[in-house]
């Protein structure tokens, strides 16, 4: 194990010691809670949104186009 100089020791207690962050995406846990209903229900265009419903649109008439063919 590495000895630190007395220098790093002053500039730590100075400073303070900086420890690498968590992951980012447990620090974007904490905000929202996202889950597979709440997506399904936006990408179905079930939670009332003119937009959501709209792409629901786009995605159903996209789906059948490549049925069709």
């Amino acid at each position: 194990m590495r000895k630190a100089s007395q220098e790093e020791k002053g500039r730590a207690i100075e400073e303070g010691i900086i420890f690498s962050g968590a992951s980012k995406s447990a620090a974007h846990d904490d905000d929202k809670v996202r889950t597979k209903a709440r997506k399904k229900a936006y990408r179905t265009g079930a939670h009332g949104s003119a937009s959501a419903i709209k792409k629901a649109n786009i995605r159903k008439h996209r789906a059948q186009k490549s049925r069709r063919k």
